[in-house]
């Protein structure tokens, strides 16, 4: 059902998504670190979701017929400067993430692979909320400035 090129862009997107999560730790054990509770267990949250992302594809690849081949994945940044430098890295992976999957619906679609359109387009409408949450964090850790118990203040209003 799928080409060998789009089985091996799909495993490398598996790859992706597997570094994305790993990605999500390294942000929420900066948090953890630095005692910031709440950001540390809203990371924790993505890096499982990503993680979910990466299943995703690997189904979908083994439904297909297709091999499942997860490429190496390089370590992830592990010390930020500040809590917006963190947030701002989660927005960058988003935004790269954005133009992967795009760059894979436009594959599909030249090769007028109807069944990986239709799973692409679960993912492009996920990116869509990706970045808006991940700007949103982004944002609100800006507006704290240094003082980023607010942001913890803020989450902790969130949940009730």
């Amino acid at each position: 059902m799928l080409s060998d090129k789009i089985q091996a862009a799909f495993n490398t997107q598996v790859g992706q998504e597997f570094s994305n999560s790993i990605q999500y730790i390294a942000v929420a054990n900066y948090f953890a670190g630095e005692n910031l509770k709440g950001l540390a267990k809203m990371f924790y949250q993505q890096a499982a979701e990503e993680h979910e992302h990466a299943m995703k594809f690997t189904k979908f690849l083994l439904d297909t017929g297709s091999a499942v081949k997860i490429p190496a994945i390089a370590a992830p940044q592990n010390e930020f400067a500040s809590a917006e430098a963190a947030a701002q890295s989660v927005l960058d992976a988003e935004i790269r993430t954005t133009n992967q999957i795009n760059d894979l619906l436009t594959l599909a679609l030249a090769e007028k692979n109807y069944a990986a359109q239709n799973f692409l387009q679960w993912f492009v409408n996920e990116q869509v909320e990706e970045i808006a949450t991940a700007t949103a964090n982004l944002d609100i850790i800006k507006k704290a400035g240094p003082n980023v118990l607010m942001v913890e203040a803020y989450l902790a209003h969130l949940s009730k």
